[in-house]
C-alpha cells in the first residue's frame, strides 16, 4: 500500500496535472480498500495510522473443519479409539457367533481383523500419550442381532464411519503439522478400508460410496 501511495505521490511531484494526480490517488485507495475487506466479514480494515491495509486471508481458517486445536485432536482421537475398542468387539463377538458353512470364511476373516483392530487401538492411544493427552476407557455401543447378514451390516456401516473419520483426522494432524501422526492414521485408513472390501464382498454389496463425515 505504501509503495501505491509513494507511486502516485512521485507522479504529482514529476508535474502531472493536479487533478489527474487527485483522481490517481482516489482510485489506488479505493483499489487497496477493495483488497482491504475483511475476508470473513467484509468490513474494511484500518492501520495505526488510519491507512486501510490488507486484511490477513483467512484461508483455512478455523471455520474449516480441519483447522482444529490439539486440545480438539485428543478429544476426537479418544472418538476414533472408542470406535477401535467397538470394532474389536463386535470382530470377536460377532466371528464366533455367526452361524451357518456359507459364513465361516467371513467368520476368520473377522478373526484376523480384531487382531487388526487391537494395533490401531493401541496406535491411538499412544498417540493421545503423545499430544499429552488421556486415552479413554470406554467402547462405543455394539450392535447385536440374531442374523448373521445384520451382524456383518453392522460391521460394514461401522467400517464406513471409521473411513471417514480418519479421512478428517489426516487433514486435521497436518493442519497440526503432525504429519508422522498423520502418516500412522494413513496407516490404520488403508486396512480399515480392506475390512470394509472384506464386508462388502461377504455381503454381496458394491463397496459403499461415502461423502462428507458426521461425527457419531
Amino acid at each position: 500500500m505504501v509503495a501505491e501511495r509513494c507511486s502516485v505521490e512521485t507522479r504529482c511531484v514529476a508535474g502531472v496535472d493536479s487533478r489527474q494526480c487527485v483522481a490517481s490517488a482516489v482510485a489506488a485507495h479505493v483499489s487497496i480498500a477493495d483488497r482491504a475487506r475483511d475476508s470473513r466479514t467484509g468490513a474494511l480494515v484500518r492501520d495505526r495510522l488510519g491507512l486501510f491495509t490488507l486484511a490477513p486471508h483467512a484461508g483455512r481458517g478455523a471455520d474449516q473443519t480441519d483447522a482444529i486445536s490439539r486440545k480438539t485432536l485428543i478429544e476426537r482421537l479418544n472418538e476414533d479409539l472408542a470406535r477401535e475398542y467397538q470394532a474389536i468387539i463386535a470382530y470377536v463377538v460377532y466371528s464366533q457367533t455367526l452361524k451357518g458353512a456359507k459364513y465361516m470364511a467371513i467368520a476368520k476373516e473377522l478373526e484376523g481383523h480384531a487382531g487388526q483392530e487391537l494395533q490401531h487401538a493401541l496406535t491411538i492411544a499412544k498417540q493421545i500419550d503423545y499430544l499429552g493427552g488421556t486415552p479413554t476407557t470406554v467402547p462405543r455401543e455394539v450392535r447385536m442381532s440374531p442374523k448373521a447378514d445384520a451382524m456383518l451390516q453392522f460391521d460394514l456401516d461401522n467400517e464406513g464411519d471409521t473411513i471417514v473419520n480418519y479421512r478428517e483426522r489426516v487433514r486435521q494432524c497436518e493442519a497440526l503439522g503432525e504429519y508422522a501422526l498423520a502418516e500412522e492414521i494413513r496407516e490404520i485408513l488403508r486396512v480399515e478400508q480392506e475390512h470394509q472390501i472384506d464386508l462388502a464382498t461377504a455381503l454381496n454389496k458394491a463397496v459403499p460410496t461415502l461423502g462428507a463425515t458426521t461425527r457419531r
